[in-house]
């Protein structure tokens, strides 16, 4: 942190302990000056003050992704909150009509039903082919045929409604009679699976859900405040629908994977809003005493600061789950991997979007409503307004005040900017 020109140097505290003793090369002190214990705590004091009174301006010069990198506040994500909940109810209001109106492609572990396997190894085999010999045999076609698998162990998995055993044996015999001498009877096998297992992970899933999201609200009560409690879990709330629409909205395959998946992205996207919100905390811890900057702004400079860890942290747990995915749907053919991979694929996104462009604006919306804040919005506001009519204003309150008290003469240097990016440097 620095303070223009003539103020303090970098680290308040530290550039303030130089000048008192005589080693920060000050004109305006007697070599050896030293403050005694009292005098050095309200210095303390006061310096802090001037820290939380110092300027902000946007680097709008520079490039976007330097301007990214740096987290300048050049990015105007908090001022622009009505868009974003725009944004983020439009993708909402999707989301939850598709699934109440589409509903989900629920997995053979859900529906139950039977499953019948063969060998892919022959050139002969093939998806189309299956499924015709299929329909023929049956008369219907099955609800899916997919691959699983890469060389040796490639095999065609076609999944159905419950087929009496019967029904079963016709399917086999006609594969085997179509695809002979390649596939005998005995490499073609028939299975039952009950819906039973899905739903138990179904209510598993649920109760989890509920434990953790009463031990997030819980935490993060005690951590920060109410208004990001109810931010985050809003968050989340968004997320985990977001997700499901997403799902419901392409038709990806609903399995117990899919649910298990659904659970680790919430760490995820909690994980980042309370990256976002600790930051967000730190900047505001002592707002209050300024009357340069608003809660939002300070807000602003948050989530501004942190968007390039975001990011870094989306592409970073993207990367190994991409490469899962790879292996599993090209060389693998292992279903439920592939199932895995996806939802936390998605997830991740949507977590990312929801911590940078919903979490905090809700939480500005929250804390604007705070009488106090409130109060300090509108005194910012009027004291800018002053500045643009050409009023004069107070700027350097703190430092004459401490030139008094302690014979540290300081120059403020304020300038009347409007701040949303970082403190400029003196040099």
């Amino acid at each position: 942190m620095s303070f223009s020109r003539g103020g303090l140097g970098s680290d308040s505290v530290d550039g303030l302990s130089k000048r008192a003793t005589g080693d920060g090369d000050d004109p305006l002190l007697p070599p050896g000056f030293r403050l005694n214990k009292e005098q050095r705590k309200q210095a303390v004091q006061v310096a802090d003050t001037m820290v939380a009174d110092a300027d902000y301006e946007a680097d709008t010069n520079r490039s976007f992704l330097s301007r990214l990198y740096t987290g300048t506040g050049a990015f105007e994500v908090v001022g622009h909150r009505k868009r974003w909940y725009m944004v983020t109810g439009v993708i909402l209001a999707i989301c939850i009509l598709s699934m109440a109106v589409r509903g989900f492609t629920f997995g053979i572990d859900f529906q139950g039903g039977t499953q019948v396997s063969l060998p892919a190894t022959s050139a002969s085999v093939t998806v189309d082919q299956v499924e015709k010999v299929f329909t023929d045999a049956l008369g219907d076609a099955p609800e899916m045929v997919q691959t699983a698998g890469s060389g040796p162990s490639k095999t065609i998995q076609v999944r159905t409604e419950h087929l009496d055993e019967a029904q079963a044996n016709r399917v086999i015999d006609a594969l085997a009679a179509e695809f002979s001498p390649d596939l005998t009877r005995a490499d073609v096998s028939s299975s039952d699976v009950s819906s039973t297992w899905g739903a138990e992970i179904t209510r598993k899933m649920l109760i989890a859900l509920v434990v953790f999201l009463v031990i997030v609200t819980i935490y993060i009560a005690i951590r920060f405040d109410k208004e990001m409690s109810i931010a985050s879990l809003a968050t989340l709330f968004f997320d985990v629908a977001v997700t499901a629409g997403i799902y419901s909205l392409v038709g990806f395959e609903v399995t117990p994977a899919t649910v298990i998946g659904l659970l680790t992205i919430l760490g995820f996207s909690i994980y980042d809003t309370v990256v976002v919100f600790d930051k967000v905390e730190e900047n505001t811890r002592s707002f209050m005493k300024t009357s340069r900057r608003t809660y939002a702004e300070q807000a602003n400079l948050a989530v501004n600061q942190t968007m390039m860890r975001s990011i870094n942290t989306t592409v970073i747990s993207a990367l190994p789950i991409v490469a899962l995915m790879i292996i599993a749907v090209w060389m693998l053919g292992v279903g439920t991997l592939q199932d895995l991979a996806l939802i936390q694929l998605v997830g991740i996104v949507v977590g990312t979007f929801s911590s940078v462009f919903l979490a905090t604006p809700l939480l500005v919306t929250l804390k604007e409503r705070n009488p106090d804040i409130a109060a300090h919005t509108r005194k910012v506001l009027a004291r800018r307004a002053r500045v643009d009519a050409g009023e004069p204003v107070s700027t350097g309150r703190h430092a004459a005040r401490h030139t008094a008290d302690a014979g540290v003469a300081t120059e403020s240097g304020a300038g009347d900017a409007r701040p949303t990016g970082k403190r400029r440097r003196s040099r």
